[in-house]
């Protein structure tokens, strides 16, 4: 792509709307005799939102430079910097991560053919690597890790070793991936001068760096995935972006920390060869900006008003964005957001003496359920309740467990003897009319007359004791025991459902085993309980 330029053309457009570069002889060295191998990582934290238009932008400089580009997904790192990314939702983050940033190098003309796209813990588990982070943590103080990650890594009062260990592992990135240069944001200097301090010390060449400048959020300080006010999301509605460019802090005539002139400049003008301000004729009509250097002049003359600045920045973002928007209708992608993103558990009742196990206990997640499968050793009448049944279930462990369920109505001795069933097996033991029930069979329900019920199956070839899970879910410690105050299945429950494919589901995400998904016979749309 970068065939027709001249090394000193290919260097004035890598670097440009750089605010720095650390290495430029070097740079300029590697483009006289080849292509430049680069790469840029992001964290799969918070959903990226439009400053992520910011490195796009320059991907593309890189790629008409005729650079070898590199996309690093950085599950690892976005699990190591203070759990932003829980463990069972990284492999989902990146997945959505890849898909939205292919959809907005797409809606800027990009060529992904081009592009190599890396997730981090596919090289980042290895033998290798791993050992070379002990040999780097042999070398690195305390001190030089926490000043490191002072910009990058979350700050809070405790810190957790993973935040000290994350600067170093994105340094040892650039051996790995076995490139010339690193790019990202300034708030990434500190990271990149302790690669450039301590890689050679394990007998790797110091790379290049090059720095973006940081976007102001539509509050006046960093635009950031964790901070709902400070952006505006890719996906967002064009009434959400209206209503947060609406309270974005835009002073008539400050050019100082003003988020909406910072987004014409950083992301706008590099996309397009122009800008227009939209306004009524009474005001003077639409005006045609090419430089950014008019539209603040102009703004800080307050010839433009900011209402008017606000309203032209909503039609060119919106531009941005209905093709990611579009691409994002599909059920498929719908799905997968929903999954990556689960509504988080809002706590309105947290004990006041220890804040840290108020958190761990009421975030009702699904993986706080102990479900197993179970196969039906014996079923017999309830002696005392002709309405339940009493079974032996085989759950893997050295006895079967006493259930008592009240499903004599709905399904035959014969129906249930020997067959996989699907239980909870955390719940408190409660006694049923004098026997003490040791799980929960779960089954499918349909209300009506007659109403309708049907035990859940495991796909075929399942073992009692198989662990079932929600997808997405799949790397969380069940509790020991399911306090009956809390309500956590109950909370859970509400959201169990039966899909038009007869798939057990809880908020559309399927209940699995490691052999396939939990069904029910015919009852769609079915209650699970």
């Amino acid at each position: 792509m970068g065939e027709q330029l001249s090394p000193e053309e290919k260097f004035s457009l890598i670097t440009r709307n750089l605010q720095e570069v650390l290495g430029e002889e070097k740079l300029k060295q590697i483009l006289q005799e080849r292509e430049l191998k680069v790469y840029w990582g992001t964290a799969t934290t918070g959903k990226p939102h439009v400053a992520y238009f910011v490195p796009m932008s320059k991907i593309a400089d890189f790629l008409k430079a005729g650079c070898e580009v590199t996309i690093l997904f950085a599950d690892l790192h976005a699990y190591l910097d203070n759990m932003k990314a829980p463990w069972e939702l990284l492999e989902l983050r990146v997945q959505y991560y890849e898909q939205v940033i292919k959809a907005m190098l797409e809606s800027i003309g990009v060529p992904l053919e081009k592009l190599r796209f890396v997730k981090g813990t596919d090289y980042q588990l290895s033998r290798e690597y791993t050992l070379d982070v002990y040999r780097l943590s042999s070398m690195v103080t305390e001190h030089d890790a926490k000043k490191a990650g002072a910009e990058v890594v979350k700050q809070v009062d405790h810190p957790l070793l993973s935040g000290l260990l994350y600067p170093g592992l994105q340094a040892l990135d650039e051996e790995y991936l076995k490139v010339d240069a690193q790019f990202g944001g300034v708030d990434q200097r500190k990271i990149f001068t302790l690669a450039e301090k301590y890689l050679p010390s394990l007998g790797y060449t110091k790379r290049i760096h090059m720095m973006n400048p940081m976007v102001p959020g539509l509050t006046g300080t960093k635009m950031s995935s964790s901070e709902e006010e400070s952006k505006i999301d890719l996906l967002d509605k064009k009434e959400d972006v209206k209503k947060k460019l609406k309270k974005a802090f835009c002073e008539p005539g400050n050019i100082q920390n003003n988020g909406i002139l910072s987004f014409v400049k950083h992301v706008l003008f590099p996309l397009s060869s122009e800008f227009v301000i939209k306004r009524d004729p009474k005001w003077g009509g639409d005006k045609v900006y090419t430089s950014y250097e008019e539209v603040e002049k102009d703004f800080a003359e307050e010839q433009i008003h900011p209402g008017d600045l606000k309203a032209s920045v909503e039609v060119a973002l919106n531009k941005l964005l209905d093709p990611i928007r579009k691409k994002f209708e599909t059920a498929e992608l719908r799905k997968l957001t929903s999954q990556a993103y689960p509504e988080p558990t809002k706590n309105k009742f947290a004990a006041k003496g220890n804040p840290k196990n108020a958190t761990e206990e009421d975030d009702v997640v699904p993986s706080r359920l102990d479900l197993r499968v179970g196969k039906v050793i014996s079923v017999e009448k309830h002696p005392d309740a002709d309405s339940l049944y009493l079974e032996k279930i085989d759950v893997g462990e050295e006895q079967p467990r006493t259930v008592v369920s009240g499903l004599v109505a709905y399904v035959s001795q014969e129906e249930l003897q020997d067959r996989l069933v699907i239980l909870l097996c955390n719940l408190k033991p409660q006694k049923m009319r004098g026997i003490e029930s040791q799980a929960m069979l779960l089954c499918a329900s349909i209300e009506g007359d007659p109403r309708r019920v049907e035990p859940l199956d495991a796909p075929e070839g399942s073992a009692p004791g198989d662990r079932v899970y929600v997808e997405g879910f799949e790397s969380g410690k069940p509790d020991d025991e399911l306090k009956p105050k809390k309500k956590v299945f109950e909370k859970l429950q509400v959201d169990l459902k039966i899909s038009d494919e007869c798939i057990a589901q809880w908020k559309e995400k399927d209940l699995m085993t490691k052999l396939g998904k939990i069904t029910c016979k015919t009852l769609k749309g079915g209650n699970i309980s």
